[in-house]
């Protein structure tokens, strides 16, 4: 039995590998992207394999990408690599040759694999056999599906409450799956439906419902085409949407410009070299930003009112010439309030030029490349979904299109840049623990059964539920729960006090290493796996950035006989825990994606004749009042309102940091593909901290030096030990580091208002000199954490 001192750790190891640094990049993708694919694919004994699955990846026969959500065009697609470098390092895991089999499990404890770091987890191979870790065990046992499914249901039936369990969902799943998940909770009697939604983009749909009427974007990709000006704020293209950049480079083609906004000078805002063509590879490529503002951490509200001050003087200058006065005559409210506002003392240029880090002479020119556009668009990414006033940032953006009239007309509108490939397909297809009355309604009309009503709980509230033991049972579909929550000692210690933790997964990672007393793992298919039901290969679907619904079909061989798909598992979860008190059909849906299919037809507004639109040629749009300037909004009727909003005081003691955590080149979301981030000049290291010149300098250290970091929120200390000073262009007082490895120094009560997200890119830190007895202060903090709760 593992004894406290065998307890498997919930961090990557403490330890430094061999930090070279290399030039900082001044531009994206190109011929080293090609090479770092084609590695991938060699590095997972794949090569032939994958390249054959990568000719039809984004195709339109053949498989979606299992990374970022960003679109396919609708017309012409590159015959030879619709897709980038992160989009083949996703393909090569999935098409690895290598297996983890029971044999792995027999031969290693869970305590020596959580011995590893994310990156070694993460590379043993594709998951071939269900497993089970039975109480006190020590290593993972292989288990038959029937047995593991009534385990299941011994567990789920002896809750005391439905709302007792909860069932996560990550971005990967399709649409079929996600809404047999979602109507099996609601069957079994719960609204517990933390999602991947909760850590990326809640905030977006929480600032956009209330404003313009929809939680999504509202532009197309053709909108990238036909648009003036592109402001790309808190969002890193060459690392999170690769393929964005192409888009980016024919919209300056067509004659826009790009505003970058960020902390740091990411090359994928700066320049993209394009991969597809000769002269994109070997002629420098294409710069993308015509003007960089290195916005402080926190400083993008100060930033986006004192725009607003210029854009009202560019408009007393030249009446009408400025702000679309038809537009917010006919399609808004609260403007009069909006403008009366800026009346207030705070609201003077040079004050919020201080706050927000950017000099006036460039906020200027900011808003002189605003002033005279219309044909506007906004992209933003989780630089301002995980701030705490998120919500709020992303509205004082609606305000800006609002004024220029810029949503709703071609060339215009909001685009919040999605991470995983159907994150947003998920919430579609209501994967969501707060449902509207009226999609429980038509639920209701469909199935006859009464609905959940109350709202259940999102991500933190689950953790927090799990710790006060009022969640026994954790479903994850997908995903690695443990490595992309916050505070992850106190997530870890919740963790372990359920009775059973399932994760339905394709490979290895922390997430099953950190469990409850028993804990299950159901493998299943890869979205470039053929997914074979009564001898056909299978199609399903999923939903973009842009709101395109798009058929997917596998087309490699499974890597193991012993594999359902998602589908599948739900339907065998509902058959084995709710037996004949079921009014769902659910050996018509295990056996029928169309029949699934048919089923949301009846119940989702823009699914009519799904099986048919689904296999039209590159899908088809779901409705979008907002992209046809129509603002369908609960308390505003067809009006979109001004949003009055607070600038933020962001105060930092003398020894304080503000600290954003980010990903590297070489991941994806937990994914670990590999120990460089190529693009910020980091090779072989993944525990560093960013830091500007004059911080070390202040400090008495130098870059190289080795230190700690510290949270001090709740008052609970927070350690993460060992990190190696990297020297940066971002603005003083302010850090970035990696995720998961800085997790827990976020407090999970750091959340975003409204949304409650995660507010990971915004974490007050305290930087000391690396000192060896450090892990000893871990360990009491640890206990210390745990005794507490």
């Amino acid at each position: 039995m593992e004894n406290s001192e065998k307890k498997p750790s919930a961090e990557n190891p403490y330890q430094l590998l061999n930090l070279k640094l290399s030039t900082v990049a001044q531009s994206a993708a190109g011929m080293h992207a090609v090479m770092a694919a084609m590695g991938n694919l060699v590095e997972e004994k794949t090569f032939f394999r994958g390249n054959l699955a990568l000719l039809s990846m984004n195709q339109f026969k053949g498989f979606d990408c299992p990374s970022c959500a960003w679109p396919d065009p609708d017309d012409e697609r590159s015959p030879v690599g619709e897709y980038c470098e992160n989009g083949a390092k996703a393909l090569a895991e999935e098409a690895t040759t290598k297996r983890v089999t029971a044999d792995f499990f027999k031969q290693h404890s869970v305590y020596e694999l959580a011995k590893l770091d994310d990156y070694q987890i993460g590379k043993f191979g594709r998951l071939t056999e269900p497993m089970y870790m039975p109480k006190g065990g020590t290593h993972y046992e292989p288990i038959s599906w029937d047995h593991a499914f009534n385990k299941i249901a011994e567990h789920l039936n002896a809750l005391q409450s439905p709302h007792q369990a909860a069932f996560y969902t990550s971005g990967r799943t399709s649409n079929e799956a996600s809404f047999v998940y979602q109507l099996f909770a609601k069957e079994f009697g719960t609204n517990n439906m933390p999602d991947c939604s909760n850590m990326c983009h809640e905030t977006s749909g929480s600032a956009l419902r209330p404003t313009i009427g929809i939680g999504k974007g509202t532009v197309t990709l053709e909108d990238f085409y036909e648009t003036d000006l592109i402001i790309e704020i808190g969002h890193n293209p060459g690392t999170n949407a690769p393929r964005m950049m192409s888009a980016l480079a024919k919209a300056k083609k067509n004659g826009a410009k790009i505003i970058a906004i960020n902390p740091l000078p990411e090359a994928g805002l700066m320049g993209f070299e394009d991969p597809q063509s000769i002269k994109g590879m070997i002629g420098g490529g294409v710069k993308l930003a015509d003007l960089y503002l290195p916005v402080k951490i926190n400083g993008d509200m100060a930033l986006l009112k004192a725009l607003e001050i210029l854009l009202m003087e560019f408009e007393k200058q030249h009446p009408g010439k400025v702000f679309d006065q038809a537009f917010i005559k006919d399609k808004t409210t609260g403007y009069e309030a909006f403008l009366e506002q800026f009346k207030q003392e705070d609201y003077n240029l040079d004050h919020l030029a201080h706050l927000s880090g950017v000099s006036t002479e460039d906020l200027h020119k900011a808003a002189e490349m605003i002033a005279f556009k219309n044909r506007i668009i906004f992209c933003w990414g989780m630089g301002l979904t995980q701030q705490p006033n998120g919500v709020a940032m992303i509205r004082e953006i609606v305000n800006i299109l609002l004024l220029k009239g810029s949503i709703g007309k071609p060339g215009a509108g909001v685009c919040p840049v999605r991470g995983h490939s159907n994150v947003q397909g998920n919430r579609t297809m209501l994967i969501d623990e707060k449902p509207t009355d009226e999609q429980l309604d038509r639920l209701e009309d469909l199935y006859g059964f009464k609905m959940p009503r109350a709202h259940g709980y999102d991500v933190v509230g689950t953790i927090k539920a799990m710790q006060e033991g009022k969640v026994k049972f954790l479903f994850c579909m997908g995903g690695n729960f443990l490595s992309a929550t916050p505070d992850t000692t106190y997530t870890a210690n919740a963790v372990r006090k359920l009775d059973l933790l399932v994760c339905v997964s394709t490979k290895l990672n922390r997430s099953h290493l950190i469990h409850g007393n028993e804990a299950l793992i159901l493998p299943t298919y890869g979205r470039s796996d053929k997914d074979i039901v009564n001898d056909e290969v299978q199609m399903i679907s999923t939903e973009n950035s842009m709101g395109v619904v798009q058929a997917s079909k596998g087309m490699l061989d499974a890597v193991s006989k012993n594999l359902i798909n998602e589908t599948q598992i739900v339907c065998k979860m509902a058959m084995a825990t709710l037996g004949e008190k079921s009014v769902v059909n659910w050996p018509l849906y295990h056996d029928s994606y169309d029949a699934v299919r048919d089923a949301i037809a009846q119940c989702i507004p823009g699914f009519e004749n799904y099986n048919i639109k689904v296999r039209q040629k590159g899908g088809f749009y779901l409705p979008n009042a907002a992209r046809e300037g129509k603002f369908i909004t609960k308390k505003f009727g067809d009006r979109a309102p001004f949003t009055l909003t607070e600038i933020p005081t962001n105060r930092l003691e003398e020894d304080e940091y503000m600290m954003a955590t980010t990903r590297t080149h070489d991941q994806f979301n937990t994914t670990i593909y590999g120990l460089d981030d190529r693009y910020r000049g980091i090779k072989n290291e993944r525990r560093v901290i960013f830091m500007n010149q004059k911080d070390i300098e202040k400090l008495g250290l130098k870059a190289g030096d080795k230190v700690d970091l510290f949270n001090y929120d709740d008052g609970i200390t927070r350690i993460a030990p060992l990190f190696v000073i990297v020297a940066y262009e971002i603005p003083e007082k302010n850090t970035v580091t990696y995720f998961p490895e800085t997790n827990v120094l976020v407090s999970v009560n750091n959340v975003v208002a409204e949304s409650n997200m995660p507010a990971s890119k915004y974490v007050k830190i305290k930087i000391k000199k690396h000192e060896p007895t450090i892990y000893d202060q871990v360990k009491k903090a640890e206990e210390d954490y745990r005794l507490m709760q």
